[in-house]
Parts: structure tokens; sequence; C-alpha cells
């Protein structure tokens, strides 16, 4: 017999019988853990949808002037994703809005907290960013109805409980695919000694949708996102819940005047449920499309020439089947888990506000006093009027980041119009296989350019309501997000 086994059995034979039951009771309890670990752990997902469609008669926002509702294209809708890992639950909703403020969306939260008990701090809700949806956000000349944000906030915590009450045994996976056919980035850096003058007297380096065949063009300023990725949750049974997708598209238009639709994230929700054989099954099989980081993003290409005219809708229809397509590809190659862990991390930041300074304001008010008094706004006197209204604002606004983990997959969440080179910068640097970022969530703080970008000018920088913060921000907000992943990364959660 060899010696070394020998040493072995003499040193067990030699132990205590008490230490010998401590240590095969050990063992024992050890593998019981492990198999309880594997089997007792049921994965949950449920998905619901609240209609949010507003009242013919009331506002549409999404341009300088206000509109109102005369027709109803396609309703409009909270859309809501529950899971549950058995220890964690997190609910994600978009709703068919273009903005909404974050304290309408406090109020659904602790609504849906109440009814589920979901913590709030659990509950990440997004806006689309349709330009013909329900005024939720006061933006421009647009205001929202009181009774609307009340309505708002119930059917939205209404998603949420329903689809809580949906929640069955589960599978979950995740996969990424490509799309570049319909992004571009529509700021367009002008050839030198070209500018563009802004509203308050200053020459731009950069202008947005600058026109086609514009001869002072030298190229877009910035890269697109092609990416789409998806997550399917599948009942135990094989039924799809939900397909949860990301892309980084502004919105696409190109509806008729006074109607409410919810742009290409409605249509391409219908069409992925037809193409996964969805689209007819109880509970209602809910598609969801959240919005990336495109804030300097959009579906024309400004370096071609200018397209033949489309009906209205016509444009969105081919958008959505087109990243349907390509979302039903990844589908089809997704591995499913059983089961895995669930986290989601929030912090509260504060950061400055970009307000006008004496001689500004003198000039804004100078503006609006020669301006004409039938409500009717030049782009100088809009700017002028919204130096005024920021004045009014505190030198600090607080935002609310997030970042979710489901398994090695993350998403972070910005309440901001995020350009895409900060999303592709987090998805560079995430300690994750797989992130993608969701922007207008839990609030609105307006654009969110670089620095960069700040220094360059154009639309998107403008001071206004729809873009007010510090022009630090973006590097506050990368950095602090970075950290939230880092924490997911490193909790024992991940290796559960």
């Amino acid at each position: 017999m060899d010696n070394k086994l020998k040493s072995k059995r003499k040193l067990v034979s030699g132990l205590p019988v008490s230490c010998l039951l401590l240590l095969f009771l050990a063992l024992g309890i050890g593998r019981l853990s492990a198999q309880e670990t594997k089997s007792d752990r049921t994965f949950k997902g449920g998905a619901a949808l609240s209609v949010i469609t507003p009242k013919v008669g009331t506002s549409i926002n999404g341009n300088f002037k206000d509109d109102t509702v005369r027709h109803i294209h396609d309703d409009t809708h909270a859309r809501s994703l529950v899971l549950d890992d058995g220890n964690t639950k997190i609910a994600m909703v978009t709703l068919d809005l273009c903005v909404v403020h974050r304290e309408t969306l406090d109020n659904a939260k602790k609504r849906a907290n109440k009814f589920t008990g979901i913590p709030i701090e659990n509950m990440l809700i997004s806006a689309i960013h349709t330009h013909s949806g329900g005024t939720a956000c006061s933006v421009w000349q647009s205001e929202p109805d009181p009774d609307y944000l009340i309505f708002l906030e119930e059917r939205t915590a209404d998603a949420i409980i329903r689809a809580n009450n949906n929640l069955e045994p589960a599978r979950i996976g995740w996969g990424v695919g490509q799309e570049p056919s319909e992004v571009f980035n529509r700021r367009w850096k002008l050839k030198e000694g070209i500018t563009f003058t802004n509203p308050f007297g200053g020459e731009d380096k950069v202008r947005m949708n600058p026109g086609f065949e514009n001869p002072d063009l030298v190229g877009p300023a910035g890269p697109i996102d092609s990416e789409v990725p998806i997550i399917s949750v599948k009942s135990v049974e094989g039924r799809t819940i939900a397909i949860l997708a990301n892309y980084s598209l502004h919105y696409v238009g190109g509806t008729k005047s006074g109607e409410i639709s919810a742009d290409y994230f409605a249509m391409f929700a219908n069409r992925i449920g037809e193409l996964v054989g969805a689209d007819r099954q109880t509970p209602d099989f809910v598609g969801i499309m959240t919005n990336g980081t495109s804030g300097d993003i959009n579906n024309i290409n400004f370096g071609g020439s200018a397209p033949k005219p489309m009906k209205p809708y016509e444009k969105m229809a081919i958008v959505a089947n087109t990243v349907a397509a390509e979302a039903y590809k990844v589908y089809q190659d997704i591995t499913y888990h059983d089961w895995v862990p669930l986290a989601i991390v929030q912090k509260e930041i504060s950061l400055g506000v970009r307000k006008a300074d004496a001689k500004e304001l003198k000039r804004a008010n100078n503006i609006l006093a020669a301006a004409k008094s039938d409500g009717s706004f030049s782009r100088d006197e809009l700017y002028a009027r919204e130096a005024i209204f920021l004045n009014d604002f505190p030198d600090q606004k607080q935002l609310i980041l997030q970042a979710v983990q489901i398994g090695d997959l993350a998403i972070t969440a910005v309440p901001c119009e995020v350009f895409v080179e900060i999303g592709l910068e987090i998805k560079a640097k995430s300690p994750f296989k797989q992130t993608f970022c969701i922007s207008l969530a839990n609030g609105y703080n307006g654009y969110l350019p670089t620095p960069k970008h700040h220094a360059w000018g154009g639309y998107e920088t403008w001071r206004a309501r729809s873009s007010y913060l510090e022009v630090n921000a973006s590097n506050v907000i990368t950095s602090n997000l970075l950290e939230l992943l880092e924490q997911l990364k490193s909790s024992a959660l991940t290796s559960r």
C-alpha cells in the first residue's frame, strides 16, 4: 500500500469520534447546500401593458411649438417587465412619451411599491422619446394637463402591478445584434472658416440636421452605435413572455399633424411579437424597445442625396421591420438560463445648472420685450424665454443614476438624452460581458453632450430646459456609472 495513503488513513482513524462526526456533517451539509442552491431557486418573469393614451384636445410635445391631440393613430402604453430571482425583484418600464418629469415617475413608483412590495430603487422607468405622444413634461411651448399626469402615474404603476401579478417560473437569455443601416449621426462639422449663428449671438462649429448636399460640411461630428441588444424571457413551457430591446435611435417621425403615435418603438414591439409567434397569446406578450444613447443620432443620412417623400408612418414601419428582423436573428440563437442573479444599485448625484449671466439675461429680456404679442416666437425669442425659465431653476439639480445586473449582462440608466460617445465609452469600460444604456430614465434633465461637443456648439448644447446641465456633466455621470458597475461586479451576488 502507498505510504501516503497509509498515513492519511492513520490520520483519519486517529481522530476522536466527535471530530469525525463534525467532519462528516460538514461534508454532508456542503453537498446539501449545493444541491439546494441548484434546484430550489426559481427564476420568475412577468410582463404587462397599460394604456396611457391622452385625451383628444390635450397637448402633444416634441416640437418647439405645442400641438393638440386631434386623432389617435395608435394607442400609447406603459410596457412593464418584472423579474424575480427569488431574492431580488426588479421592474423595468417604458412609457410611450417624449419625456417625463421625475416627480411623476416617483409618484408612480410609490404607488407600485404599495401594491407589490418591489423597492422603489429597484424600478427603472424610461420614456421612449416619441415626438407624437402626450405631454408629460414642461418643455418649449408645451405644458402637461394636470389630470393627465395623475392618470399617467396610476397607469404606469398599474403596468408594474399587473406584471408582478403575472410572474411565473421563467427562463431568461440575452444577446446582441448589429443594424447600422438605420442610424446616422445628425451633428455635422462645418468647414474651416464656416460657422452657424446660435440663438445667443455666438458662432457654432457644428450644425444639427444641416440639410442634404450642403457644401459647407466636413463630416459627421461623432460616431453611431449600431448594436441591437435584446433580453428574452420565456415561460418554462416555452411561451415567450417578453422581449426587451435597445437601439440608439432618437425616433423616426413622419406622422400626421395632431396624431398620437408611439412611433417605431411600438411598431417594433408588434413586429417582434409576430416574428416569435407570440402576438396571439394569454397573458399578452409584451415587446419593449428602450431608447439607447441617441442624443445625437437620427434616421436621416445627410451625407447622401435627399430621399423620396414617403407617406405618413411609412418610414417608421421600414425601420421597425428592419430592427425587428435583426432582433429576431439574435433571438433564435439565445442561450437561456434557468436562474441568474439579479441586482440593481442606484445613486443620486448633484450637477450644476447652466444659467444666463446678468448680461445674457438683459439681452433675453430685451428680445422678449420686442417680440410680437400674438404668442408666436422666433428661434431667438424662444431661447430668450428659456433663459428666463432657467433663471428660476435651482443652482444644482439632483439626478438618479442606476445600474442593473442580470447575470453577466448589465444595464445603465440615465435621465438625459445621452450622446452616443458616452454610451460607447460605458460599453467599452464596463466590467460585464455585455452592457447597454437606457436613456431618459427616471426623469428628464435634458441633453447630455460631452465637453468637446459643448465647445463645438450646436442645437443640443444650446442652453434651455432641454439642455441645461453643467458642461462637465457627462464625465461626472460616466464616472459614477462605471463605479456602480464595478460595485455590482465585485458583489458576492455575481458568483452566487
